[in-house]
């Protein structure tokens, strides 16, 4: 299984998750099997330039991943990893990259839904375009 998480610069499992997916430095890409982690990887976000908010979820579909861990996104990039089988879970205000993932595979997040969305108010603004 491919988990990637929106991580801060230089990315890794000690890195700090971001609060936001499309605006981080990096995703990090932790393969597991069964309980084990097996390869970490960083992958560095090609942002929203081309593809708007979409583009990063093209982007982690393409590189093979089954699992995203987000602090907060808007309801349409949500919609797309839906769209293309990626399950979203809410990061649990985890310290690290390694917590949250650890959060995720003892079932102690909770699938990222309409309360984690970022909507109209708040320090996220409006859906993807209040991220800019």
């Amino acid at each position: 299984m491919r988990i990637a998480i929106p991580s801060a610069a230089p990315g890794g499992l000690d890195a700090s998750p971001e609060a936001h997916f499309g605006h981080c430095y990096a995703f990090t890409m932790v393969d597991t099997e069964g309980d084990e982690i097996k390869n970490v990887d960083v992958l560095v976000n090609q942002g929203h330039e081309q593809g708007g908010c979409l583009a990063p979820v093209m982007q982690l579909k393409q590189a093979g991943v089954d699992i995203l861990i987000a602090g907060g996104m808007g309801a349409r990039p949500l919609a797309g990893f839906q769209q293309v089988g990626i399950s979203v879970y809410f990061n649990e205000g985890a310290a690290t990259v390694g917590q949250a993932v650890e959060l995720v595979r003892k079932g102690q997040a909770r699938v990222f839904g309409p309360a984690q969305v970022c909507g109209g108010g708040g320090d996220h603004g409006g859906g993807c375009g209040g991220h800019h």
